[in-house]
């Protein structure tokens, strides 16, 4: 299938994009990456009357990494942050995450805003966002302001972007000494959305207990789901085998997972309680290489 007309807008700064917006608001998409949208045009799932083309506003092509943290701006391709030796030494759960998305050729062209915009709840980097407690910088014609991630997504496909408005950049804290995450999914092949995914961040004490601990899945709420109860039950344990096989059992017993044509929801329980396991477990792996 092809899309609905449209008119297509090329503007080359952000002030053009936001008035833009400001003017078309609902019947308005922005293209970037276009790896989510252009499929949903070609099926017809969406038909904005206009399509904003940001790729020529090259105020917003950056990264930039610091001792504060890591600012995404909006036109950064997934595959740039993938292959940056830096960005994978500061943030190795990110690198984790983002050699996870769909092949090559989606990340690519996929941008990391653009992902996070597009809020998939099945998606790897919201729920690893949720867990590096992230932080959305939005923009319209009017205003500005700061969203943080566990309140930025609202629902499967729906973020809390107004629609005058424009996720121009993401702001990542730099991980504290002692912090570690890892990011685990699984996928029926290689590069298929997820059924079930796990980021896992916390910090070593020096007693070589976890404390800060976050966990945080996918695939299986609307939204990335923090586990709370199963963050305090490893909070302040140095995970052992039997911490281990408690939060399993934990997690197992009280997640309520969605149930859709690609798995069933039991399955989705017993898997999350795995993956948690084996992620908490690498945790404490990356603890050793600390010390080593």
């Amino acid at each position: 299938m092809k899309p609905s007309r449209f008119t297509y807008h090329a503007p080359t700064d952000l002030d053009e994009v936001l008035a833009l917006l400001a003017q078309y608001g609902d019947e308005a998409k922005i293209l970037a990456g276009g790896q989510s949208l252009m499929p949903m045009l070609n099926f017809r799932l969406l038909a904005p009357a206009h399509l904003i083309d940001i790729n020529r506003v090259s105020e917003l092509r950056n990264y930039f990494l610091d001792d504060s943290g890591l600012n995404v701006l909006a036109l950064v391709r997934h595959r740039e942050l993938e292959t940056s030796p830096e960005v994978e030494l500061a943030f190795p759960i990110l690198h984790e995450g983002l050699a996870n998305i769909a092949h090559v050729q989606i990340r690519n062209r996929g941008t990391v805003c653009g992902s996070l915009a597009h809020a998939d709840s099945a998606a790897e980097l919201p729920s690893i966002m949720v867990a590096l407690d992230a932080r959305m910088n939005v923009r319209s014609q009017s205003s500005q302001r700061s969203v943080r991630a566990e309140e930025f997504f609202r629902f499967h496909l729906t973020s809390d972007l107004d629609a005058s408005e424009l996720l121009v950049s993401v702001d990542i804290p730099a991980m504290r000494t002692g912090t570690v995450g890892v990011f685990d999914e699984i996928t029926r092949r290689k590069g298929d959305f997820a059924l079930v995914g796990a980021a896992v961040v916390g910090t070593w004490d020096s007693d070589g207990r976890i404390q800060d601990c976050r966990i945080v899945c996918s695939g299986v709420a609307p939204t990335p789901l923090r586990l709370t109860e199963a963050e305090q039950f490893v909070s302040g344990t140095d995970l052992s085998e039997e911490v281990l096989v408690g939060v399993q059992q934990l997690v197992m017993e009280s997640l309520e997972p969605t149930e859709d044509i690609h798995t069933s929801a039991e399955y989705r329980k017993k898997v999350t309680g795995v993956i948690i396991r084996r992620g908490l477990a690498r945790l404490i792996d990356q603890r050793r290489d600390i010390h080593v």
